[in-house]
């Protein structure tokens, strides 16, 4: 394998993987804190944080941290998840030393001027406006807050209007403050990288950096239940869903590979029976997502009002059905979707510089590629049909943004499974 792993006295960590043949660097900086560590109150704060990191330091302004990246060429971006938010540059080899510079000075210098804090607010309650105008990402975060209710986890990363609205310097500097430590950062690195440079630079950079009390989240309580928001528009969107494994369960590997054979791609039993021999709804397909101790597990589709009774009966009998004869050919297509997913990871450098993070954060190592396809390998069908057993006997959740169906209820995906 070709990473390689330095843990500083200051407990930082360094992750690097050098990747030949790739011409450019991905640098990054990854912490184990999202959405679902934020109190009520402070819903949304995660993503704020975010945010205010680009909005100048005491070295540089907003503007200037963009002109030093894009002047070399490269890109500057963040994400925030329920579980970790990561700062990233992608550059050319030569310009990693700026990258890391300008990563660590956003992390540890932001000024999060008041006036600028402001704007950006202004800026994410119009993103939030955006999530309400669009049907098939609202209905997500009503599915996350059925199927967790009262819960962070269950709550919408960006926050809602009114506990973003209220957010102030004060509770970022102490959200900075509990969860931004040496000992909770883990410096990525991956494509054409200098290991030894990069842990010198980093322990340079962040020798300042405190150390971070990082409480863990409450544990997850799935619930289920149902959540209908009825409009005028022309189509019903829907996702019904079970809970699903954590990272590290037994049984992770074959709820994927389950979502993977009966909903993902063309050639499923979902999209051929939903769609293609019934003409259903336009797009039809599966997901299961894993996070520290829970996951999820369901399928999402859109439909015309008058087809979504048919729509679920189909969908809920195809996915009963494969408790009892998915067969070798769906998952056979499953386990090489499942590496091509690996593969093409594997193949990008911003995208491997989140992973070994990721990896390292959630298994305390990274994981060898042979290792991830032999577990994938080793499942059997008995496997992944006792996996689909247990996803399905938990309770539903529903969800759905559109005209109203009388067919959209968590009692009635129940008793239609019981019946399958």
């Amino acid at each position: 394998m070709s990473v390689r792993a330095t843990t500083l006295p200051s407990g930082l960590r360094v992750l690097t993987d050098d990747m030949p043949g790739v011409g450019t660097a991905s640098i990054g900086v990854h912490v184990a804190v999202g959405s679902r560590h934020e109190a009520a109150r402070e819903n949304g704060l995660s993503h704020l944080l975010e945010h205010m990191a680009f909005k100048g330091t005491r070295r540089r302004s907003a503007r200037e941290i963009a002109e030093e990246i894009e002047s070399a060429g490269g890109d500057l971006n963040a994400a925030t998840a329920s579980e970790h938010t990561f700062y990233q540059a992608r550059v050319l080899p030569e310009d990693v030393g700026l990258a890391l510079d300008v990563l660590a000075d956003i992390l540890t210098e932001s000024v999060f001027d008041p006036q600028e804090l402001e704007r950006e607010k202004g800026v994410i309650l119009q993103e939030i406006g955006a999530v309400a105008d669009t049907p098939d990402d609202l209905v997500f975060e009503l599915f996350d807050a059925a199927a967790f209710p009262d819960q962070s986890i269950g709550r919408p990363i960006l926050g809602r209007r009114e506990s973003v609205a209220r957010l102030s310097r004060a509770d970022i500097r102490r959200y900075l403050k509990r969860f931004y430590g040496a000992n909770t950062l883990i410096v990525a690195g991956a494509g054409a990288i200098d290991h030894d440079a990069i842990v010198a630079q980093a322990a340079r950079l962040f020798e300042k950096a405190p150390q971070a009390r990082a409480p863990a989240p409450a544990p997850a309580r799935y619930v289920g239940g149902e959540t209908i928001v009825r409009r005028r528009i022309e189509q019903s969107n829907i996702v019904v869903g079970f809970e699903s494994f954590g990272h590290t369960h037994a049984r992770s590997y074959a709820a994927h590979a389950f979502a993977n054979a009966v909903g993902e791609g063309m050639s499923s039993r979902l999209f051929q029976e939903v769609r293609e021999k019934r003409g259903l709804a336009y797009s039809i397909y599966t997901f299961n997502w894993s996070f520290a101790d829970t996951g999820l597990f369901g399928f999402s589709a859109a439909a015309s009002p008058r087809d979504v009774p048919d729509l679920m009966k189909v969908a809920l009998d195809c996915l009963s059905a494969a408790l009892e004869d998915l067969n070798e050919d769906e998952m056979r297509r499953a386990k090489a979707q499942m590496k091509v997913s690996l593969l093409t990871a594997l193949e990008s450098s911003p995208a491997r510089a989140e992973q070994i993070a990721r990896q390292t954060e959630i298994f305390g190592r990274v994981l060898a590629r042979e290792e991830i396809v032999g577990a994938i390998d080793r499942l059997t069908l008995e496997d992944v049909r006792a996996a689909g057993r247990q996803l399905l006997a938990s309770a539903p959740t529903v969800a759905a943004v559109g005209p109203a169906a009388r067919a959209l209820s968590a009692a009635r995906v129940a008793e239609r499974l019981a019946l399958g």
